[in-house]
């Protein structure tokens, strides 16, 4: 046998063959403005672009832990449902569909439910997971905000939301268009008890999400660029055979036309929602109360005696 062909050229193949251990994922590319960002600069910089102030996608226990005080929070274990009620397939079987993005997600469904507290008050926090099959609406998901709504009420803490999601889970049918009502009033059980309600709309909040318990906050909060809407926009244009403004159904837009409260960066998230769970929870004046005359004037605090109230006789 010739040691060349059965020796040598194997041995060239071997080490010119040989994979490298320099991982794949050590880079990333920004959507908006295309600047290739290190994984770790991007992951200590909460997912947001350093060049151009992009706000990517981001997990939802690293979205817990950047709100929670001292990032310590408890999950919640979530009740159980029925697996594929409907006995859905199209391209694929749905059960085999959840298994796969559960194996690949290491989560059961798309919603992530804790407590814990934000600017030292007790806070409840539901937060969506798009890698969860966009973030999609079902069963699931309806029990996880039910269940963090009455958590809230029982705990007597705010309840903040945050859904990135494309709307209904399709593969549940109507039982997913039941969940709109279901988180509706879930969402008005807390706001009689009298604690906040507050939603923090993520890239992408759209469909039966939209509809329902994302635009029904006492406050409503949204990331830089978040896509905001019911149907989208190629849908409407079809549909209205007109050309949609300039940075329409995006978080900015509608802060102009007063669809939202505010537009919040992400690093700023957490000390805003401390802000204002706090001033929502206040029950005293944050400062002195001045006292009013009987002419409608403020009575300045130390004036002359003729400012004062007079005395009882």
């Amino acid at each position: 046998m010739n040691w060349i062909n059965s020796y040598v050229r194997p041995k060239i193949r071997s080490l010119v063959g040989a994979k490298s251990d320099v991982p794949e994922n050590l880079w990333v590319q920004c959507p908006s403005c295309e600047q290739m960002l290190f994984h770790r600069d991007l992951e200590e910089n909460l997912n947001v672009c350093s060049n151009c102030g992009h706000h990517m996608r981001l997990p939802a226990r690293t979205r817990l832990e950047s709100l929670f005080d001292e990032g310590e929070f408890t999950e919640i274990e979530l009740p159980e449902n029925v697996t594929d009620p409907l006995k859905f397939r199209d391209r694929k079987r749905y059960s085999d569909r959840l298994k796969d993005t559960r194996s690949a997600t290491g989560r059961t469904d798309a919603i992530m439910v804790a407590h814990g507290e934000i600017g030292g008050h007790k806070t409840v926090v539901a937060v969506f997971d798009f890698s969860f099959m966009g973030g999609s609406m079902g069963i699931a998901v309806g029990n996880g905000i039910l269940a963090g709504a009455q958590l809230a009420v029982l705990q007597e803490a705010a309840f903040v939301v945050i859904p990135s999601s494309g709307g209904a889970r399709m593969q549940e049918g109507i039982l997913s268009l039941m969940q709109m009502p279901r988180t509706t009033i879930a969402v008005q059980q807390v706001k009689e008890a009298g604690l906040p309600y507050i939603v923090v709309l993520a890239d992408p909040t759209t469909g039966g999400v939209s509809a329902s318990f994302a635009m029904l906050g006492d406050i409503a909060l949204a990331e830089p660029g978040t896509i905001i809407g019911f149907a989208g926009a190629r849908v409407i244009e079809e549909t209205i055979r007109e050309k949609l403004p300039e940075g329409f159904q995006r978080a900015e837009y509608l802060l102009e036309h007063g669809m939202i409260d505010m537009v919040v960066p992400r690093h700023d998230l957490a000390s805003t929602l401390g802000r204002i769970i706090d001033l929502l929870r206040r029950k005293s004046p944050g400062a002195d109360v001045v006292p009013i005359n009987k002419d409608g004037d403020a009575a300045a605090a130390g004036g002359s005696d003729d400012q004062q109230a007079p005395a009882n006789d």
